[in-house]
């Protein structure tokens, strides 16, 4: 079977040959490949050859083509910041209040060269790779991340006390900004699509506001993926125990999570429905642990998903640069040879 196969399989609920495995791995594969995170930003023929490189060093079913959490804030005019080597960064917003929401320019991400240089990486390992492997093209920050990175991260938290019916209209400007994004990415033959939203999780808001002033803003951009005929990964850091219903009620196919969250609870929420992505910790045991721990931690993932098709083993979040590949290799090979 093809990377392909075995993914959208694992999307149906159908068994396969394996496990698939996706790596979360843009920071990894930019150092393997000795470019700066510059470079990786700024040459998209550069960074496709990392991320091809990439899986095929590791035997891998799928890529995850990501390039920064800035680049759609970019895209509205927020100040972003490009460092030689870490990913690109906001530091302030774009707006000292919520009235000058109707004063922002027309929402049109396309012109934005950092919005067009992630969607020739896309087409390039899509164009190199054909149905061989998986392709997800990660379009940045959801809604209400997105509408904090506008309004800057404290700012907007008052808001939702103060004002909240201004900060809905805050999030349909970001709304569309992602709606524009995933038809964008739909054009370069992605197989997925997908938006992390870390900043609506419940280490940052109660599960109320996640109800009121992201679910829906969610579920826009998972129903705009499906009229285009694109499956939807929801992404959010942390532990989302606590919203993890309501993030299946998006409508999102996957839901790439954590470590925090307890992979039972997970696995009692979504086994039946949507597949989950994950959710190996990136930093305590895929960069410092050992191969032994590795192998030990892919195994009880696997254990637990023995039940159920919908599981591609991953990390939780993105895998920090200097990970050690034996590292790697021992997550996928064990996922291989799981049986």
């Amino acid at each position: 079977m093809t990377g392909t196969e075995r993914i959208q399989a694992a999307l149906e609920g159908k068994w396969t040959d394996r496990r698939p495995v996706m790596l979360h791995n843009f920071l990894m594969a930019a150092r393997e490949e000795g470019i700066s995170m510059k470079e990786f930003g700024e040459n998209p023929q550069s960074a496709a050859r990392a991320y091809i490189h990439a899986a095929e060093k590791y035997d891998i079913d799928g890529l995850l083509i990501d390039l920064s959490t800035a680049t759609l804030a970019g895209s509205l005019g927020v100040p972003v910041d490009y460092p030689e080597d870490e990913p690109a960064r906001t530091h302030s917003g774009l707006i000292s209040s919520l009235e000058e929401v109707q004063d922002l320019a027309p929402v049109n991400v396309a012109k934005d060269a950092g919005i067009q240089h992630w969607l020739e990486i896309t087409r390039i390992v899509k164009d190199y790779f054909g149905e061989e492997k998986y392709i997800r093209g990660n379009c940045d920050q959801a809604p209400f991340s997105l509408a904090s990175m506008v309004r800057g991260s404290q700012e907007l938290m008052t808001d939702l006390l103060m004002d909240p019916e201004k900060v809905h209209h805050l999030l349909e400007y970001t709304t569309e900004a992602g709606i524009q994004f995933i038809r964008l990415m739909a054009e370069t033959g992605a197989h997925m699509v997908s938006n992390g939203d870390s900043v609506a999780g419940p280490e940052m808001i109660p599960p109320e506001f996640y109800r009121e002033f992201a679910l829906p803003y969610d579920k826009k951009l998972v129903n705009e993926a499906h009229r285009l005929g694109l499956a939807y990964t929801l992404h959010i850091c942390g532990d989302t125990e606590v919203i993890l219903e309501d993030m299946v009620q998006t409508g999102a196919d996957a839901l790439e999570l954590d470590y925090l969250t307890d992979i039972q609870k997970i696995y009692d929420q979504c086994h039946a429905s949507t597949l989950f992505i994950g959710n190996l910790d990136p930093s305590g045991v895929l960069n410092y642990g050992s191969p032994e721990l590795v192998k030990q931690r892919t195994l009880e993932l696997l254990e637990i998903y023995r039940g159920s098709p919908r599981l591609m083993i991953n990390a939780g979040c993105a895998i920090p640069p200097d990970t050690p590949s034996e590292n790697i290799r021992a997550m996928v090979e064990t996922t291989h040879s799981f049986s």
